[in-house]
């Protein structure tokens, strides 16, 4: 029998101390990313345990970002069909290829016709009988997906455009400010107070214990919010540490009283600090710390140096 998943119980414990609470106050407790929080909370709903996972929103806002997205298909399919998804054809559905000249599905044919020929790599297939296909002139270019969801007001919400190439990354050193605006708005720069490597003495004298090998790194940071929309996250979810060739390192789930962790949300006009803790391997060389809001958005990526420690 599997025993139960540690990482549930401790989810769990929290849980049962905080008696109800929002999943992304839960994943602040915890230092864990709010998807996956929420993903095991509706697994473990349905374990027959006495908890219940609910949602709760701004009407309005929803509404104005459904209205937002039926505008958007009702202008798309005023102005041409929507983009046809791989494998699929426009007109008749999804089809399979069943050979190197055969093409089988919901053709509004009966059953599988021979293509006349050896395949053309310049157009289409020309097929022979009383179904024979219209030939374009030119072969059509497959269509890129479009975009349908962004941010509410911007240009991949209203038109589907491709993203732009992300810019160079901010950079500074430690004791730079760096400035970034969030996935909602927020206008918000995040200095990088202080990093200190080791700080193994900090992780033991918090009754935590190092495994031989291992040493632990505490970052300190401090986010400002300048602008009127509230920045609702953890401040450090995904601020990580980059080896010198590249790797990231994640925080640890773990907190120190002597070096308060960061707490959620921090409202506009307002500075909130907070530290850090990671565990590596102590022959590891590091050559940065990052800041992201979100995993893989590299157009608000902030980079500090910290190659000279």
């Amino acid at each position: 029998m599997t025993g139960p998943d540690p990482v549930d119980v401790r989810l769990l414990s929290v849980v049962a101390e905080m008696g109800r609470a929002a999943v992304p106050d839960i994943a602040g407790r915890l230092g864990m990313d709010v998807r996956d929080v929420a993903a095991r909370l509706a697994a473990l709903s349905t374990t027959g345990l006495p908890l219940m996972v609910g949602v709760e929103c701004d009407q309005q806002g929803i509404r104005n970002a459904v209205a937002a997205a039926q505008q958007w298909a009702a202008q798309n399919a005023a102005s041409g069909p929507y983009p046809v998804a791989p494998g699929q054809h426009p007109m008749s559905g999804p089809y399979q290829v069943s050979g190197p000249h055969q093409v089988s599905g919901p053709y509004p044919m009966s059953g599988p016709y021979p293509v006349s020929g050896p395949p053309q790599v310049s157009g289409p297939y020309q097929v022979s009988g009383p179904h024979q296909m219209p030939h374009p002139q030119q072969p059509v270019a497959p269509t890129p997906p479009m975009t349908t969801w962004g941010p509410p007001g911007s240009a991949a919400w209203a038109r589907g455009d491709q993203p732009a190439a992300p810019a160079p990354a901010p950079t500074g050193k430690v004791g730079t400010k760096l400035d970034v605006q969030g996935v909602s708005g927020e206008q918000i720069s995040i200095q990088l107070i202080e990093v200190v490597d080791p700080a193994d003495f900090l992780f033991t004298a918090a009754g935590y214990e190092l495994q031989p090998g291992e040493r632990s790194v505490v970052v300190h940071t401090e986010l400002t919010n300048n602008g009127q929309v509230p920045f609702a996250s953890l401040p450090d979810m995904y601020l990580e540490l980059v080896t010198e060739d590249g790797s990231p390192v994640a925080k640890a789930p773990v907190s120190m009283s002597s070096r308060p962790p960061h707490r959620m949300g921090v409202q506009p006009g307002e500075t909130a600090g907070g530290h850090t803790v990671y565990v590596l391997p102590e022959s590891t060389v590091l050559s940065a710390v990052r800041w992201t809001p979100q995993p893989g958005d590299q157009q608000r990526t902030l980079l500090w140096d910290i190659t000279d420690l």
